[in-house]
């Protein structure tokens, strides 16, 4: 038996990256896993590998920012599997590059929708499900290194995600009570599309002088975000609530 066996598992954003790999190291441990994204073939592939592999998972497409969406998919996995014990809120968008005035009214709403509002409505329909359990479940709130620190040229995905590790941390304190832990992920670089659109690409060239930027001399991949996120829904982080746990290769360290 997996360390998951009989939980059940909301992964957001889980159409690629780390949210698909997150969806199905649940599932190889042996969650049923409930898949959410907007790329509705793309996400429904990653369900298909995880059935493939003999795990158990649904997608169902969801927009986080719209809260009708997000009510629709905490009551699906509800009927679908019994249950919530785990909301892992991944679904993220980097927004348009611009210094803070000039950029548009309408690109800031979008990305406070996606990596804020998105995370807040995750976390309203999810949490009183969990609750509803056996106290012994998670959130994690996938954030960013640039969650903790400033950044230039892209003001609405460093306020989100500052946001949202606050917001993590609050949440965690109102029902640490109740036994639910509350932690937020905080990366750097990850070998993930949207990586690779915010440096331009994945060349060899681009990937090493990124990687470069980390003291650990490498960017991390989606499998150890995930392994991270297995384990801070773990038992083995049983005492770890509140946390923006960092893993960035040393990156904030310097």
């Amino acid at each position: 038996m997996g360390r998951f066996e009989g939980r059940v598992a909301i992964v957001t954003g889980a159409s690629g990256g780390i949210g698909a790999a997150t969806a199905e190291a649940f599932a190889a441990e042996g969650a049923s896993v409930v898949l959410a994204a907007r790329r509705e073939r793309e996400g429904a592939e990653v369900a298909g590998r995880i059935a493939a592999a003999g795990g158990r998972a649904v997608f169902v497409c969801t927009d986080v920012a719209e809260r009708d969406q997000v009510e629709r998919l905490c009551g699906r996995a509800v009927d679908e599997f019994g249950r919530i014990d785990y909301g892992i809120n991944n679904a993220g968008t980097e927004g348009a590059r611009a210094p803070t005035a000039e950029l548009g009214l309408a690109e800031w709403d979008r990305v406070m929708g996606v990596n804020l509002h998105g995370v807040f409505l995750c976390m309203k329909y999810q949490i009183p499900r969990i609750l509803e359990g056996d106290g012994d479940g998670a959130i994690v709130n996938v954030a960013s290194g640039n969650g903790l620190i400033g950044g230039v040229d892209v003001p609405a995905y460093i306020a989100s995600k500052h946001a949202a590790v606050g917001l993590t941390r609050a949440a965690a304190l109102e029902y640490a009570p109740k036994g639910l832990r509350i932690n937020a992920l905080c990366t750097s670089s990850v070998a993930t599309p949207m990586h690779s659109r915010i440096f331009g690409g994945d060349s060899p060239e681009i990937v090493s002088r990124v990687a470069d930027m980390h003291p650990s001399g490498t960017i991390s991949t989606p499998a150890e975000c995930a392994a991270a996120i297995l384990w801070l829904c773990s038992g083995a982080a049983s005492y770890v609530t509140g946390a923006a746990y960092v893993m960035d290769g040393g990156w904030l360290a310097r």
